[in-house]
């Protein structure tokens, strides 16, 4: 049996929101279309990992919504263990409002909802756990109950503080951000890359397009290019989410953390291709198929 992958964060409705440019307070622009799908950090990272194989549970607060919302049926279809959610009757599913312009820029507005109740909840002991954007005070006693901890700041790391942000980075063994999280990670930790390099075994870096950056720290420093699986982008919504699965479900089967950058390249690469973060999920077996046509120098069977 796979190793379980636990996953705690956001589960909420997306409001996707296509424009020409994303502009300016006091400003007004059309909506060119919108399409409400199912997202959230926490379980897009938990349907991906189901889609290919692996055992994903997810730990997130969900509201009243949930089921008829199609929701908990859409992710139990998926495969993903939901024993551990926390059901909030009192509250209904975060829902997100992500603006995409023509050049793939976002904003996201978030309304918190069930997940406001985070701050209060406490966290069940796991092994390997997945921490996808959420409450920071929550993130940090998870990644204190963990034997093996990934993290991914997210977009809501705007909102975290220096200790709880700190205590998670000092339990973490794998760290996921985007060029701009990264940033944030550094000013409100007050720590430098160098300091985050020395701390932490794996950090990722992604780049959209141009793909990521892979630093191990092994004894000693090594950085690696890993160019993107690149195709027709049809939406970005949930790229990052989809690598990030790739890349774990890669990890807990032993793959190098190369192979695993490059696996995660190609799970995103399906995402891209339709708009919502769950609708074109692949398979372990579609992964591997299109993984031979981006990466045909590895000498990897999959």
């Amino acid at each position: 049996m796979s190793r379980i992958i636990s996953v705690t964060g956001h589960t909420s409705l997306d409001f996707l929101l296509t424009v020409d440019s994303i502009v300016d307070k006091n400003q007004s622009a059309p909506i060119l279309k919108y399409d409400i799908n199912f997202g959230g950090g926490a379980a897009n990272v938990a349907a991906a990992i189901a889609c290919l194989g692996s055992h994903a549970q997810l730990i997130s607060p969900i509201g009243n919504d949930f089921s008829s919302s199609g929701y908990e049926k859409q992710l139990s279809d998926f495969g993903v263990d939901l024993s551990l959610v926390y059901r909030m009757t009192d509250e209904t599913l975060s829902k997100a409002f992500i603006l995409t312009d023509c050049l793939s820029n976002q904003t996201t507005y978030f309304h918190w909802g069930a997940a406001a109740k985070l701050a209060g909840l406490t966290p069940p002991k796991v092994d390997f756990v997945h921490i996808a954007t959420a409450d920071c005070y929550f993130n940090a006693a998870m990644s204190q109950n963990a034997s093996f901890v990934s993290f991914d700041p997210g977009q809501d790391s705007v909102t975290y503080k220096k200790e709880p942000l700190n205590t998670i980075l000092e339990n973490t063994d794998i760290l996921f951000a985007n060029r701009h999280e990264i940033q944030r990670v550094m000013n409100i930790s007050e720590k430098a890359f160098e300091e985050l390099k020395s701390m932490i075994p794996l950090i990722i870096v992604t780049y959209d397009k141009d793909g990521s950056i892979l630093y191990e720290n092994k004894g000693d420093f090594k950085e690696t290019k890993i160019p993107a699986a690149l195709v027709e982008s049809v939406d970005p919504t949930g790229a990052g989410d989809a690598y990030k699965a790739g890349f774990l479900v890669a990890f807990t089967k032993g793959y190098a953390p190369k192979i695993c950058c490059q696996i995660g390249s190609v799970t995103a690469s399906f995402v891209v291709e339709k708009i919502g973060c769950q609708t074109n999920l692949p398979t372990w077996e579609l992964m591997a198929e299109r993984y031979s046509k981006y990466y045909p120098d590895s000498d990897l069977i999959l």
